[in-house]
């Protein structure tokens, strides 16, 4: 069951966003620039892969933002099964990866078919602005 929790009457939904990424400065990075473009969010940092189903169950995420790299425990296909496991709790959360343009090519054709089979809804390259990052997070 999604949730949705609200703020005081009158106000807009309060969406919740949760963010893993390899670098936890990064992410705090990430954190700020949501914060600062968007007041009805609320955004929660995993600090490690293995607490993120947990982060998106507590806080009835409306959006997951996973990091993709070459690296366990980033690697596309760990991101899918975290991903599996955060639908099967909240099947109206929406995700985004967000991908180095300039990793191999094998691994943005894999993401780029992830989006392409609608198992993800979005994937941003790191190098995105600020502005286009938080608008595209306000648009899931």
């Amino acid at each position: 069951m999604h949730l949705k929790i609200t703020k005081k009457a009158g106000d807009d939904y309060l969406k919740r966003v949760v963010l893993d990424m390899q670098s936890v400065l990064y992410a705090k990075a990430i954190r700020r620039i949501l914060a600062q473009d968007l007041d009805e969010y609320q955004v929660d940092i995993a600090k490690t892969p293995s607490e993120t189903v947990e982060r998106c169950k507590i806080l009835h995420a409306d959006v997951l933002i996973m990091e993709v790299t070459p690296f366990t425990p980033w690697q596309l296909l760990e991101r899918m099964s975290l991903q599996a496991k955060v639908k099967k709790e909240l099947p109206l959360c929406k995700y985004i990866l967000l991908v180095d343009e300039k990793i191999d090519k094998e691994i943005m054709d894999n993401v780029k078919w992830s989006k392409q089979q609608n198992l993800i809804d979005g994937f941003l390259f790191t190098s995105v602005s600020e502005s286009y990052l938080a608008a595209v997070v306000d648009s899931m």
